[in-house]
């Protein structure tokens, strides 16, 4: 409890030179291992890999090291609880209780191994890029976050079945936009607020994103530097977002061979949020989906045909419940056993993880690999997790931009 309290409170100070001894250094773009290497970190970047050493000293010379996690989905400020409704959050909850829940998730996320995060949105009123400015600033320390702002949406944002006469209550979290001006007008307003990324909702409703639409939204997105990802789970809008030019698909969770093969194609990655029998059951209990044992099989099912297809793979989770006796990190990495039960081999896994990761995120000149010159995110274990990727729960060595975050 005293190590989370101080990690919650005050920033680690930052070793100007850290030396780790790294028994097993693995590099997830090629699944190559080198053994008995030794890792110099100075100013929060990795300065040499090979002979020689300076600073503290830090022996893993048992365990297996590799660049820190990425999940490239995710909500960290938001928790159903016990609603039942996309919606009931904002009404209950203001934007100071979710950014703190959002420091609080973030940090356990981090301490499962997850050095960078992209948020998708459902960050309160602009909450979440408050928490990235704070953990920039040194305020906290968490991992590298990147933010999507609000999330925009054909009229109704992700609402179903609400009342005229409540007026656009889901306005706290998404901005209505219809229309390629309209959308133009959303990327720039969510731009100006600090996001990231650029997040869409294509087909929420009966109506859904024309590709027209689509190519707005990349457009303006791209000439500003900033990737776009489109929530989408079915086949016409899916190719509408495909065919406009969106960075990643989300979920895509009913994608038919033919648009998996589009996407290969276009080279649109699958972020396939690939949820797990537990967490399946947890959001039927709120959300009235279809049944866990029905979605574990076609989500599973549309994992193995993605990766069969060459389809690029991104991990994440979009995790928004809690359950007992996990955190959030713990959560996360329950997903793997999804990617297990495709058959997805380890070493894609990893990739997935990482260094495709790093690409979809553009932040592959900055993190995502352990070689000098980026920044020193590293996470280490006593298994090895090309063997299994289940050695990943066993996370405990986790530097982040050189801080010493957890230690064995």
């Amino acid at each position: 409890m005293t190590n989370l309290v101080l990690l919650l409170l005050a920033p680690v100070a930052v070793a100007q030179t850290l030396t780790i001894r790294a028994g097993n250094l693995i590099d997830p773009a090629t699944g190559a291992v080198r053994r008995n290497q030794v890792i110099v970190v100075k100013d929060g970047k990795i300065a040499s890999i090979g002979a020689g050493a300076a600073g503290e000293v830090i022996d893993l010379s048992s365990e297996w090291v590799m660049p820190g996690l990425m999940d490239a989905h995710t909500h960290v400020s938001m928790d159903l609880g016990t609603g039942i409704s996309l919606q009931e959050p904002q009404l209950v909850e203001g934007s100071p209780i979710r950014a703190l829940r959002g420091l609080r998730n973030a940090q356990d996320m981090l301490r499962a191994g997850f050095t960078t995060l992209r948020d998708v949105g459902n960050g309160a009123n602009y909450a979440v890029i408050d928490l990235k400015r704070a953990i920039d600033q040194g305020w906290f320390v968490g991992p590298t976050i990147l933010t999507a702002g609000k999330i925009i949406a054909p009229f109704g944002g992700q609402a179903v079945t609400l009342p005229p006469e409540q007026g656009p209550l889901w306005s706290f979290e998404y901005d209505d936009a219809d229309g390629p001006e309209e959308i133009r007008k959303a990327v720039r307003r969510n731009i100006f607020y600090g996001a990231d990324v650029i997040k869409l909702v294509a087909d929420n409703s009966d109506y859904y994103y024309s590709e027209e639409e689509i190519r707005a939204a990349v457009n303006e997105a791209h000439l500003a530097g900033r990737a776009v990802a489109v929530h989408v789970f079915h086949d016409a809008p899916a190719r509408n977002v495909i065919l406009g030019g969106a960075d990643s698909v989300e979920h895509g969770f009913w994608l038919s061979d033919d648009v998996l093969k589009l996407m290969k194609e276009h080279g649109t990655a699958l972020v396939g949020t690939d949820m797990p029998h537990e967490v399946l059951v947890e959001l039927q209990a709120r959300h009235q989906l279809p049944d866990p044992n029905e979605m574990e099989r076609l989500i599973t099912d549309r994992l193995r045909r993605a990766y069969a297809l060459g389809v690029t793979l991104v991990f994440g989770t979009d995790v928004v419940v809690s359950l007992p006796g996990k955190t959030r990190g713990d959560i996360m990495l329950d997903y793997l056993l999804v990617w297990k039960a495709a058959g997805v081999p380890n070493t894609e896994v990893l990739k997935a993880m990482t260094t495709n990761a790093a690409a979809l995120l553009r932040v592959q000149k900055q993190r995502g690999a352990i070689v000098p010159g980026l920044a020193a995110d590293i996470v280490g274990m006593p298994a090895n997790p090309l063997a299994d990727t289940g050695a990943l729960h066993g996370i405990d060595f986790v530097t982040k931009d050189g801080r010493v975050v957890r230690r064995p």
